[in-house]
């Protein structure tokens, strides 16, 4: 007699009922990329895979609190960032810092030693990390240096030619405070005022702090005159900054999506 081969049937393994919360990773999707004006000679733009992220704004609007942040969701969510921002290229910064504590830079020499640092930094930090893929969080661009001579009476076309070597961001997001407001959060950071930022070169005013808000409203006003040329967001930077953050994060989730 042959045997009897009985079969079981196997119970099917529980699934844990434990949900875990993990954060979300977006795949950059390619988008093509462009210069202002005639770029870098020799840059293939083709080969930059990274997102040029923008965030614009006057001191106090809140700009550092909200890259840092920008920065921990990001690297938190798989991305290599890099960190950008006037004053900071290993060609002129030192210099740049100095000659600004003498007050005496002129108009053009001023700006002729901000697009230096800008190119410098375009050339050896932005464009290379861009080819390695990262998040490239850029703390003011060239909008902010634009506005600055724009305020001070320099010829627009002659700035567009200056900064055509300026790579088309993916997203520039500007922080938007009103001078009255900024003012209250420069003096409770830094108990005093800075002479360019009060724009005291100008001679809009001999009271420093009268200076401030007379030159943050004509940067103010600048910035909108650009938005209109170069459609950028504006974001009210006077909310609660959990909020902004939210809305910071939307929108950069839609540049990674490719929306």
């Amino acid at each position: 007699m042959r045997a009897r081969t009985r079969t079981r049937t196997q119970a099917a393994p529980r699934r844990s009922a434990v949900v875990t919360h993990e954060p979300i990773v977006v795949v950059p999707s390619t988008t093509p990329k462009r210069f202002f004006g005639r770029g870098i000679p020799g840059e293939e733009v083709a080969k930059l895979n990274g997102k040029l992220i923008v965030v614009e704004g006057a001191d106090g609007s809140g700009r550092s609190t909200q890259i840092s942040r920008l920065v921990e969701w990001l690297e938190g969510t798989g991305h290599a960032t890099l960190q950008v921002g006037l004053k900071r290229s290993t060609l002129v910064s030192e210099e740049l810092e100095q000659a600004q504590h003498g007050n005496i830079l002129s108009r053009t020499t001023l700006s002729l030693f901000y697009a230096t640092d800008f190119a410098d930094q375009m050339e050896n930090a932005i464009l290379p990390a861009l080819r390695a893929g990262f998040m490239v969080l850029a703390d003011r661009y060239i909008y902010t240096l634009m506005a600055r001579d724009l305020v001070r009476g320099m010829d627009e076309p002659w700035l567009k030619n200056l900064y055509g070597i300026a790579l088309v961001p993916d997203a520039v997001i500007y922080l938007d405070v009103s001078p009255e407001q900024l003012v209250q959060r420069v003096f409770a950071k830094n108990q005093a005022l800075d002479y360019w930022e009060s724009g005291m070169d100008l001679g809009l005013s001999r009271d420093m702090f009268d200076s401030f808000l007379k030159y943050q409203a004509l940067m103010r006003d600048a910035f909108r005159r650009l938005q209109k040329t170069y459609g950028f967001a504006i974001v009210d930077g006077e909310r609660p900054a959990g909020e902004v953050s939210d809305e910071l994060k939307e929108k950069i989730e839609a540049v990674l999506a490719g929306r």
